[in-house]
């Protein structure tokens, strides 16, 4: 591609608006700025864009998302889906409403009814949004944790999941013929409405997620007894989470939801953290702040688009506030949710737990220990809800719980993406359950290591921006594909699966079986004493991320291993650049 060109017709063209051509004449100085603008085009990957808000073909702007939605309603077209609409919902981000309208009016202009949200809402409700109006697909507008610069589109199909097989690369293929920015349609928003094309939604579609959310309430019974000693402190660190938490604890009757004042109202500056992402520890400064003026019971903050729930519990021994892990608050929510379904209704004979590769191994152990299927599928959570989707249309399976180490797990089946409103929901009902039993989430946790052993996971990444960076990622991906390592720190590698290739290798053997999963860039090893890591180049940011476990004898000596094979992890790879 020609950037220099691309840059020019960009400046020159009257087609850009002149705020566009504005920014871009600020910039024909820098030459490595215009080269990392519009050397490519900004890749519609599996789920759909992210990338930097900005004027340019590599960048996040209302031409980018046009040209991206005319591929889309191209693609619809295609399969004759036309006549079931596309729902729209978007975030608090900079542009979200601004993209999230391009969108629907690109839709609308090729004849495709939308369905747009009137204000922002989370992740999960578009996607139960697109199931509930029949819908055909859903976008998103959302660059879900990503700091403030960012902004992104996803693209959900009629079963309320993110794109898969076969839809995501026949979108991609779509998108990709989509050359000339001038033969993309678009409309006049107030035609749009009168002639039926572009319809707001709202309460209607709240007030039935709402009601879906509380179906999956176990142990009302014990919110009743516990509700006014559970104190919970809540930040939606300036997202969409705020109205449709705090209302689903107060319409279950919880008295004391403490939501951190800073942080309540939609923000895309992201005011009060330099990263938005509840797995960040510096996003929760202020929820602990006022959770020990409070003395709450458990700390929990979601996500800008509300899929994510990062979890502080605290522990009455201490009077410390101990942070859970995604795959700890996965296991904690699959423990209890299984168990307690265990004891008040049976579990179904062909009942299954599903997790990603990258997910920790005690999920296996819980699945073993309640005699339900473990289902292991590639990294992304669209992969869960594909399996939800085929226990459906074969009639074989029953989805109990799924969850991804990424702070993301689905109770129901209302959506098809992770939830962190009935995360929230459910691990309030827990730490309520638990209270009546005398314990808090702290000691549950406890109890789970030592019933199940001792499971400690982690992850680790190196970020590689730029051109260069992306070559360096590849060259690690390569390096290990081409020679297994025999050793990685104290462990010995048992086996090396290549899910790119669709291969697993037994390194003593050397026996090769399929994966059974898509093809994916993905390595994966088993370790010795249920150690494993797992290698994949991140798919929203310019990471290659290494995950990894070890299963330990005690909390301390989990912590040990753990921390020394994510250091030998990095030095091997370090060793590579």
């Amino acid at each position: 591609m020609d950037y220099k060109k691309n840059y020019e017709e960009w400046l020159n063209n009257p087609y850009f608006d002149e705020e566009t051509r504005k920014e871009l004449a600020l910039i024909k100085e820098d030459e490595n700025e215009i080269k990392e603008r519009f050397y490519t085009d900004l890749e519609f990957g599996t789920a759909g864009l992210r990338g930097v808000i900005g004027a340019g073909t590599n960048r996040m702007n209302i031409y980018v998302v046009r040209k991206t939605t005319q591929g889309l309603a191209n693609y619809i077209k295609s399969v004759n889906a036309q006549s079931k609409g596309v729902a729209i919902a978007y975030d608090s981000r900079r542009m979200s409403p601004e993209f999230a309208d391009e969108a629907a009016l690109c839709l609308c202009a090729n004849g495709i009814k939308t369905y747009v949200f009137e204000s922002l809402r989370p992740t999960p409700e578009l996607s139960f949004a697109v199931r509930t109006l029949g819908c055909i697909a859903g976008i998103n507008i959302t660059a879900s944790h990503n700091p403030p610069e960012y902004n992104g589109y996803k693209v959900y199909w009629q079963d309320g999941a993110q794109i898969t097989p076969p839809h995501d690369t026949g979108i991609m293929a779509e998108v990709k013929k989509v050359i000339d920015f001038n033969s993309v349609k678009t409309m006049d928003k107030k035609e749009a409405k009168e002639q039926g094309l572009y319809t707001v939604i709202g309460q209607d579609i709240d007030d039935a997620y709402m009601a879906e959310l509380k179906k999956n309430v176990l142990h009302l019974d014990s919110i009743k007894e516990a509700q006014k000693d559970i104190k919970i402190v809540y930040t939606p660190l300036h997202g969409t989470g705020n109205i449709p938490a705090r209302r689903v604890l107060e319409e279950l009757g919880f008295e004391h939801v403490y939501v951190v004042p800073e942080q309540e109202l939609p923000d895309g500056e992201f005011p009060t953290v330099s990263y938005p992402n509840p797995e960040d520890k510096a996003a929760f400064e202020l929820a602990l702040k006022l959770a020990k003026e409070k003395d709450a019971d458990l700390v929990l903050a979601t996500d800008p688009d509300a899929d994510r729930l990062g979890v502080y519990v605290k522990d009455t021994k201490t009077g410390e506030y101990i942070t859970l892990t995604g795959n700890m608050s996965g296991c904690l929510l699959a423990d209890y949710e299984i168990g307690q379904t265990k004891e008040l209704k049976g579990l179904p004979e062909d009942g299954a737990l599903i997790k990603t590769i990258v997910t920790s191994n005690m999920a296996d152990a819980i699945a073993k220990h309640y005699n339900v299927a473990l289902i292991e599928v590639l990294t992304g959570f669209k992969f869960i809800g594909q399996k939800i989707l085929g226990f459906e249309q074969s009639k074989k399976g029953h989805y109990l719980f799924g969850f991804e180490e990424s702070y993301g797990c689905l109770i129901g089946t209302h959506a098809r993406d992770k939830d962190a409103i009935v995360a929230t929901m459910a691990l309030c009902e827990a730490a309520a359950y638990y209270k009546t039993k005398g314990m808090t989430l702290w000691d549950a946790m406890i109890a789970m290591y030592e019933k199940y052993g001792y499971y400690k996971d982690d992850i680790k990444s190196i970020t590689l921006k730029g051109i260069e960076g992306l070559e360096k990622i590849q060259t690690i991906m390569e390096a290990l594909r081409n020679k297994t390592p025999e050793k990685i720190g104290d462990y010995q590698v048992l086996s090396a699966r290549d899910y790119k290739k669709d291969t697993i290798k037994n390194l003593k053997t050397g026996e090769i079986t399929p994966t059974g999963l898509p093809s994916s860039n993905v390595l994966y090893y088993d370790l010795t004493d249920e150690a494993w890591l797992c290698v994949r180049p991140s798919g929203t940011e310019p990471k290659v991320k290494f995950y990894y476990g070890i299963k330990g004898n005690s909390l301390e000596d989990a912590d040990a291993k753990s921390e020394k094979l994510g250091e030998e992890v990095l030095a091997m790879i370090h060793a590579m650049l």
